[in-house]
């Protein structure tokens, strides 16, 4: 299996990027990259590492770091094993490089530039000063399929239009969350009618270990569609997980669609969450603590009244993350 490194070069708050325009028959054709290549025969990856530096650029590495090991898995071509690393010293010039333009881009504008999405992930861990890690990453074609990080998968999602139709790239849970890409959410209320003739709802307190809204109030039951999935199969699924509640497309009554988009910061994190969520309705009588909760995600949860409900959160004396539009889409099935 082909074996290779891959460094980023720092200076102040700008990172050394290849822009790989030279050559016809490129896998990351005009795609931007860090510097680096395969091994030649003997070499340790330090080796391989510091000739690349030196064939591409011109400069002498003086301070480096061994970052990660990239695995790569893609139709057509055999394993590679990456060596990743940064470098924030250097003696020389900057030389031309003949796989492309090599351009010196601030920190802050490199996830603007045309990469693997993979890419992305390994990138926002290093800007995280993220301990040394192992990350798989599957594509088929350009479009990344998998993601495992010290052999967890992580949250694939499919990518957006303004309208909510998937264009068939995938994105990260967490380079969505911090880029504020478009993706999609299944959010369910449960409702019953109270014996007053009223309306209650069921609220649910999300876990403190939550990356959003951690000890906040929330929708019955609701989730992120994984990329692949739609919307009423996730629905069901997630309502399966969190409250043990099994359903049938049939019980689900179709509200609307609403757009969120939230600028935030948790857990010292940039949170920037751009969804489209189908919402739906379902009438189901059943106890508090009859449920069956999913405990990491869902601390409890509790009826309340629909009004109250409504009251709290225009009045914003219930800490919660629920947009009005919701509740407005759901009432208009009560009568």
């Amino acid at each position: 299996s082909p074996l290779t490194t891959l460094c980023y070069v720092e200076k102040d708050d700008s990172a050394l990027m290849l822009h790989r325009v030279s050559k016809k028959h490129d896998v990351n054709k005009d795609k931007w990259i860090g510097i680096g290549g395969h091994f030649e025969e003997g070499e340790s990856p330090e080796e391989c590492l510091l000739r690349e530096a030196m064939e591409e650029t011109g400069l002498r590495l003086t301070s480096f770091r061994f970052r990660a090991i990239v695995t790569f898995i893609a139709d057509g071509w055999p394993p590679e094993y990456m060596c990743l690393y940064t470098a924030d010293g250097f003696e020389g010039e900057l030389t031309d490089c003949n796989e492309g333009k090599l351009e010196w881009v601030k920190k802050a504008e490199v996830t603007k530039l045309k990469l693997w999405e993979g890419d992305k992930i390994f990138l926002k861990l290093i800007a995280e000063e993220a301990p040394f890690f192992s990350l798989k990453l599957m594509y088929q074609g350009d479009v990344l399929k998998e993601a495992v990080l010290d052999g967890k998968p992580l949250e694939l999602f499919d990518i957006c239009d303004t309208d909510g139709n998937p264009t068939g790239e995938t994105t990260e849970r967490s380079v969505a969350h911090t880029l504020g890409t478009i993706h999609r959410t299944a959010h369910t209320w449960v409702v019953r009618q109270s014996a007053d003739d009223g309306f209650e709802v069921l609220l649910q307190k999300r876990s403190l270990r939550k990356d959003s809204f951690p000890g906040c109030y929330d929708i019955s039951s609701a989730g992120h569609i994984p990329a692949g999935e739609e919307y009423i199969p996730s629905a069901i699924r997630e309502l399966k997980e969190e409250l043990n509640v099994t359903v049938q497309e049939s019980d689900l009554i179709y509200c609307g669609q609403v757009h969120k988009d939230v600028d935030s910061e948790f857990h010292r994190q940039p949170f920037h969450d751009h969804q489209i969520s189908n919402v739906y309705l379902l009438w189901l009588d059943r106890e508090a603590e009859e449920f069956e909760l999913q405990t990491e995600e869902i601390e409890s949860v509790r009826w309340m009244d629909y009004a109250q409900v409504r009251g709290m959160v225009a009045s914003d004396t219930l800490p919660n993350c629920i947009i009005m539009e919701e509740l407005d889409l759901i009432e208009r099935h009560f009568l």
